[in-house]
């Protein structure tokens, strides 16, 4: 009994720490328009690398939490229920199917890294769909126009962040087992 407590523990840690993690990198971005280049989506998948699909999407979760109580971790330092209602809200939540689709198949095919990629693609994919849904909603304006500003502009850049992710993410994942601090 004892012995699941510290995994518990141990697990909880390593969630808030990559939860820290994308804290530290979500609110780096560069301003283009409504729609904002960031560094949030890189940090999701080195999070679904390091601890794989269910605890990766958790610790993005807890992320969420804490923008949503007022901490300034969303892009360009905000925070708040104004940012998940705002126009770029329904990144948000995409992300955390992002998480969620490409943590199924990095943990599934982790040796195979055009799964992983095709994963990334598929998860930011339903990203795109919320996101741009919300906009259009928000903005009142059309699907394509949404697509227009909030994810053509985007699409090079997330695919740079995919190939990073994937030529670092089990990089970092092994020297974290070698070191004894994931499984």
């Amino acid at each position: 009994m004892e012995n699941a407590k510290k995994i518990n523990i141990h697990h909880l840690t390593l969630i808030g720490v990559m939860a820290a993690v994308i804290c530290i990198l979500g609110p780096l971005s560069l301003p283009i328009g409504i729609v904002p280049i960031s560094l949030t989506n890189l940090a999701i998948y080195f999070s679904v690398y390091v601890l794989g699909q269910k605890r990766g999407t958790l610790s993005y979760i807890v992320y969420l939490f804490i923008g949503l109580v007022g901490l300034p971790v969303f892009s360009g330092f905000s925070g708040g229920f104004t940012k998940l209602f705002g126009p770029t809200g329904g990144y948000l939540i995409g992300f955390i199917f992002m998480a969620f689709i490409s943590g199924i198949f990095i943990d599934k095919f982790s040796n195979k890294i055009y799964m992983c990629f095709l994963g990334m693609i598929l998860g930011t994919i339903v990203t795109y769909i919320f996101g741009t849904a919300w906009l259009a909603y928000q903005l009142n304006m059309t699907f394509n126009a949404s697509l227009a500003i909030g994810v053509i502009p985007f699409i090079l850049g997330d695919i740079v962040k995919m190939v990073i992710a994937s030529l670092i993410g089990p990089q970092i994942k092994k020297r974290l087992i070698s070191a004894g601090l994931i499984e």
